[in-house]
């Protein structure tokens, strides 16, 4: 027995991929640090992948996969060195190395970058995925760069590209970040809620509605005096979609994004696309082609009042005069993308809301403004559409176009009181 113990490798014992990673990630929530499920996934992913021989490959391993964001490596840091230093024990004893099989964690915890063929800012072995950010190198007790160092830092692990343009606004986005969110929204299947139509399709099931007509057809030609008995239901049918979106100078910043949604919706859902600002433009044809670049200049061409004024009540007006009472809004489900600034009069753009209202299923309003802590639709324009509203989002970012699509896809008559509202704040010349 002494003779295999002092044969045993001195190296820390292996442990299950899934188990390790499911410990640790485990004692990171329990520091505080918000992980996700589908990280600990990717962590024991990783590690059956790549084994780390090393404590140092392990550390970057898990750095890689469980932190997102600058502020969060020192929470990591501080239960890395718990966990494996020897400080605490393991959330789960038994699941996770010792404390006696490994040795402290590494106190460095950035690579300089070499002076080679790589691109400034990207770490050696980093994934082209994964958006690095550059820091300067920390200064030594000199007031100069640690070891003379002059070159730029890349800190590791940072939030990969698609989880950062999920969640950063639309206006702060660079020009090469928006041009991927405008693929990332064109994309987004966007699909209304089911009506059912007048026409029927056969069922075999006797808790449809009977089919006299069919039931009488198919006797006469049988002949038989116990004719069999046919059942139909009324088919679904997906209701319309109208997207109306404010192009003026206030809505630059997210116009570029909501335009290329436009553009995804008009050939992925049939959508009819509106762009306002001091006039009312319909873009439907333009839209519907399949090359987005195309799509997007004849869009451009078509409407040249872009990034101008906000006239809603007069777009609004001109829209259900020429498109919505024939048949276009009726009984579809409208968006309107705008912040609710507005040269008319708030009474103005209330009673073209409540002419909307009348036709439309669903009116649901999309305002950016909306994302910011102290922002209240008290006043203008948006406080007077906000009662013939069924909902109102902010849509600011890539991920909060999710509750807009939720939005959209919510069906169920308009709510009483609501109806009661919009009918009160309607004038009378409104018809």
């Amino acid at each position: 027995m002494a003779e295999n113990n002092s044969a045993a490798p001195a190296g820390p014992p292996r442990v299950e991929a899934a188990t390790l990673s499911a410990a640790f990630v485990t004692a990171i929530r329990r520091a505080g640090l918000a992980t996700s499920p589908d990280r600990a996934a990717r962590l024991a992913e990783a590690l059956h992948l790549i084994p780390p021989a090393r404590l140092e490959q392990l550390y970057w391993t898990c750095r890689v996969v469980l932190v997102s964001a600058r502020e969060q490596v020192p929470v990591f840091d501080a239960v890395f060195a718990a966990v494996f230093g020897g400080n605490t024990a393991p959330a789960h004893p038994g699941n996770v190395p010792g404390p006696a099989a490994v040795p402290p964690a590494p106190a460095p915890r950035t690579r300089p970058a070499a002076p080679d063929s790589r691109t400034p800012g990207t770490a050696p072995g980093t994934a082209a995925g994964t958006q690095q950010r550059p820091r300067v190198a920390s200064p030594g007790p000199d007031g100069s760069a640690e070891d003379g160092r002059t070159d730029r830092e890349a800190v590791l692990a940072m939030v990969s590209a698609d989880e950062h343009l999920q969640e950063t606004s639309f206006a702060e986005l660079s020009a090469d970040e928006v041009a991927e969110v405008r693929r990332l929204a064109a994309a987004l299947q966007l699909a209304t809620p089911l009506r059912l139509s007048r026409r029927t399709r056969t069922s075999a099931h006797s808790t449809a509605s009977l089919d006299v007509r069919a039931t009488v057809r198919a006797a006469r030609r049988s002949g038989t005096d116990a004719p069999r008995l046919l059942y139909a239901r009324r088919r679904g049918q997906r209701r319309k979609l109208v997207l109306l979106c404010d192009v003026s100078g206030s809505m630059e910043p997210y116009s570029r994004v909501f335009v290329s949604l436009l553009q995804g919706a008009v050939t992925g859902a049939g959508a009819e696309a509106f762009v306002f600002s001091t006039r009312l433009t319909r873009l439907t044809r333009q839209l519907a082609l399949r090359d987005p670049d195309r799509a997007l200049a004849r869009a451009a061409v078509s409407a040249p009042d872009w990034a101008g004024g906000t006239r809603i009540a007069g777009c609004l007006r001109r829209f259900v005069d020429e498109h919505g009472r024939r048949g276009l809004a009726r009984g579809a489900v409208v968006v309107v993308f705008s912040d609710g600034w507005a040269y008319e009069d708030p009474e103005q753009v209330a009673a073209q809301m409540a002419r909307l209202r009348r036709l439309a299923h669903r009116i649901i309003w999309v305002n950016p403004r909306k994302a910011a802590p102290q922002y209240q639709p008290l006043v203008g324009g948006m406080a007077a559409a906000l009662p013939y509203c069924d909902a109102f989002v902010s849509g600011h970012s890539y991920r909060a176009l999710a509750q807009m699509a939720a939005a959209i896809r919510g069906g169920g008559p308009p709510s009483q009181d609501r109806h009661e509202r919009a009918r009160g704040k309607e004038p009378a010349h409104a018809h």
